[in-house]
């Protein structure tokens, strides 16, 4: 006999999941329609933050954040996170009160209704395959001018047991090559909310680190050993603090 799933994965396929479903197509059809007289894509954001919140207290996720006074409101900033859920992105846009823009797969921008209010409302897509990086600066440039913040998992992929794996240089070439204070994050707890490959969430507790911006060097052509060497400096404040969060946690 097959094992009875648990509680939370009856919860998560037919209360939850619907239920973001229709969060999605109502506050997505208003960030679309959105688009048609607001080209800077600030109510798309402010559709995605109320999207995030809803998920969020739904699916009873409560968030401590630390931090924020380390950076001044209205700069321009690139968030570097790790990666541990799809929980991220909510906890992110729900607590930085900033107009933030991802760098998404070029697989998203397919999907009906996500796809189209994250194209319309400025977020970047890469082809992993075939990354366009002179595309993706030159539409970094333009949002730099209209003071939208980007959010970069750097990881490149979410972590499957939790650990912040080796941050990937080619995210850290744009941001030398755009001159932009980079503030690392760290988001811890939102593995145990739902983890990677597995279809179900549980309610949870997530702390979110801010830490202290890092003005790059200006160069006038950054190698990618720059970018690898900067990488690395942001990862070991991220994988520390991670690593010392992480253990608060388990011993509370």
């Amino acid at each position: 006999m097959g094992r009875i799933p648990p509680y939370h994965w009856w919860k998560t396929v037919f209360f939850l999941i619907p239920a973001i479903s229709v969060y999605t197509l109502v506050l997505g059809t208003l960030s679309i329609a959105s688009s048609v007289f607001d080209r800077r894509g600030h109510f798309a954001h402010a559709c995605a933050r109320a999207w995030s919140w809803l998920i969020l207290k739904t699916t009873r996720v409560d968030v401590h954040v630390e931090g924020l006074e380390r950076i001044v409101p209205g700069t321009t900033y690139v968030f570097v996170s790790n990666h541990q859920s799809i929980y991220d992105i909510p906890v992110l846009f729900t607590n930085l009160p900033y107009q933030l823009r991802i760098i998404a797969k070029a697989s998203l921008a397919k999907f009906p209704v996500l796809g189209w209010h994250l194209r319309r409302g400025g977020h970047l897509f890469v082809d992993r395959a075939h990354p366009d990086h002179g595309g993706i600066l030159n539409r970094w440039r333009a949002l730099v001018k209209d003071g939208l913040s980007l959010i970069i998992f750097a990881e490149g992929t979410r972590s499957m047991d939790g650990k912040v794996a080796r941050f990937k240089a080619g995210s850290f070439l744009l941001a030398l090559e755009a001159g932009l204070p980079i503030v690392p994050i760290a988001v811890i707890g939102t593995r145990k909310v739902m983890q990677k490959g597995r279809l179900r969430t549980e309610p949870g507790h997530v702390d979110l680190i801010v830490h202290d911006p890092i003005l790059p060097p200006t160069m006038a052509s950054p190698s990618v050993r720059d970018a690898k060497r900067l990488a690395d400096q942001v990862h070991a404040v991220v994988s520390a603090t991670v690593q010392e969060w992480t253990k608060k946690q388990s011993a509370a």
